[in-house]
């Protein structure tokens, strides 16, 4: 491609930012970056009455937090500003006055009041309401006036919306990256409002006129808006824009878990999975929906399961980091068909990728989680600890859960356990046991599985039965890495002591 890729992620403030959404910003930052382009973040806040405070922020935190800078937008501002159409908004008007004087929209008064009546009116005979060449004439639209009273109803402050006029009967050929050639005739569409009284534009004017102004030469959006694409072609073609007009990508849906349907927050409140980049607290409701962030994924894991929502590399790799999604990313390899939304899957890419992370990076989540536990630790053991839990965690928050066994002696032990795995002939091997590691030296992992192993050989004792008992008396439970890392950990004096009071103890409450 030689020329200047520009794309836009042009999010409504309207509610937190659904993955879906993340999605398509991350397609759109994916391509750019691919062919050295520019990705722009814009604000479409023309509907104020939809507006929700704080989502025009989450919005800049989510993409921030995921690595996808904007190369212009509101905080980082850019040649091509502003980023917010509700600052852009003296614009609009003059653009929708020439379609109007070009004869491609026109004024269009009916009251709310009349429009109810005809869609009633509709209704009854079993019919649907309109608004398009058919009906137009009919109305209480310019194309039915005189100049003169149009003229007059603007400056008495009659409430007036602008209609855009589709030719009937006319092809409208649209060619998108993902669906191919896509043919709809004019006569199936209604005249759609581009601009209203309040001086505010709808969507699709806006849209249209600040990709244009914006040099954008590339629209990457969600499928839903593929139904707009025969009005924002017939707009770019109105303004005699069309050698200008960027090239169309329609992403699929991310479904449910089911397949069956597009993903929402209900799906994830009731699968207990998050559908939101960050947590999200309701202004007006204050309810608190989960982000993937608090739940403990890493941003780089986020990003690499919503990339293979839709899009297929073509290969069997399933892991990427942001470089890789960038060098590999083909807009030609995003499907038409829906994606399902596996909860289980994007568990496993953030294990994945929490083995991705350098232990020296790890090192300082683990002392982290350790500080706030109440245990210090020094650099030397988290290095000998990483290894041992690393494989362990499929989030950060588990590291606690997952090594808290290093540092705290039990002080209980598993009933459930205890009557499965300790027998009457338990205590006296256990004993025979510490004994045995006592003259193990050095207190290695190799030598302290040497000197076991060769016991329960000598003895031609049951593996399974001695691992099990020793584990309950070093964790206090059936879980934990190999027993031969922990020993090794925990030294000698600290192994033998959890053996004596494990035993003691078990002894006497069975």
């Amino acid at each position: 491609m030689n020329q200047n890729i520009r794309v836009r992620f042009a999010p409504s403030p309207t509610g937190p930012l659904h993955i879906g959404g993340l999605r398509t910003a991350l397609f759109n930052y994916l391509f750019a970056k691919k062919h050295g382009g520019s990705f722009i973040l814009r604000i479409e806040d023309t509907d104020q009455t939809r507006y929700v405070p704080g989502a025009e922020e989450y919005i800049q935190e989510s993409l921030e937090w995921c690595g996808l800078i904007p190369d212009e937008g509101p905080r980082q501002g850019g040649g091509f500003g502003p980023y917010r159409q509700s600052e852009r908004k003296s614009l609009y008007r003059q653009y929708a006055l020439r379609l109007v004087d070009a004869g491609h929209a026109y004024y269009a008064f009916d009251t709310p009041e009349e429009l109810d009546k005809l869609r009633n009116d509709y209704d009854l005979r079993g019919e649907t309401f309109v608004y398009d060449a058919g009906v137009r004439e009919s109305l209480n639209n310019s194309l039915t006036m005189a100049p003169s009273q149009v003229e007059q109803l603007i400056e008495s402050g009659t409430p007036y919306v602008i209609r855009f006029q589709f030719v009937p009967e006319k092809e409208i050929v649209m060619e998108d990256m993902v669906r191919g050639e896509v043919v709809v005739n004019s006569s199936t569409l209604d005249d759609k409002i581009l601009f209203k009284s309040d001086g505010m534009p709808t969507y699709h004017l806006a849209n249209v006129v600040d990709d244009n102004l914006m040099a954008i030469t590339h629209v990457i959006r969600g499928e839903e808006w593929l139904p707009s694409l025969p009005l924002h072609i017939s707009l770019y073609q109105a303004f005699d824009w069309e050698h200008l007009m960027p090239t169309f990508a329609h992403l699929p849906l991310i479904m449910k878990p089911t397949g069956k349907g597009k993903l929402s927050k209900r799906d994830g409140e009731k699968g207990g999975f998050p559908v939101f980049p960050l947590e999200w607290k309701d202004p007006v409701t204050t309810q608190v929906s989960p982000g993937y962030r608090e739940e403990g994924y890493l941003p780089e894991a986020c990003i690499n399961l919503i990339a293979l929502l839709g899009w297929n590399p073509g290969t069997e790799q399933e892991l990427f980091t942001l470089e890789e999604l960038i060098e590999g990313f083909q807009l030609e390899k995003v499907g038409k068909s829906g994606s399902r939304f596996d909860p289980e899957k994007s568990k496993w890419f953030n294990h994945q990728h929490i083995q991705m992370i350098s232990d020296n990076d790890l090192s300082r989540a683990v002392k982290v989680e350790m500080e706030s536990n109440g245990v210090t630790i020094d650099d030397a053991k988290i290095r000998l600890l990483i290894p041992i839990i690393k494989p362990r965690i499929s989030f950060l928050h588990e590291i606690w859960d997952q090594s808290w066994f290093f540092f705290v002696a039990p002080d209980k032990y598993d009933e459930a356990v205890v009557n499965k795995r300790w027998k009457e002939e338990t205590p006296e091997k256990m004993k025979l046991l510490g004994e045995a590691l006592k003259s193990c030296e050095p207190f290695t992992v190799e030598s302290v599985e040497s000197v076991v192993k060769a016991l329960i050989e000598d003895r031609q004792w049951g593996m399974g039965a001695i691992m099990n008992a020793w584990r309950l008396l070093l964790v206090g439970a059936a879980k934990g890495p190999g027993l031969f890392d922990l020993a090794s950990f925990l030294g000698k004096e600290e192994v033998i002591d959890r053996m004596n009071n494990g035993i003691e103890k078990i002894v006497v409450n069975k």
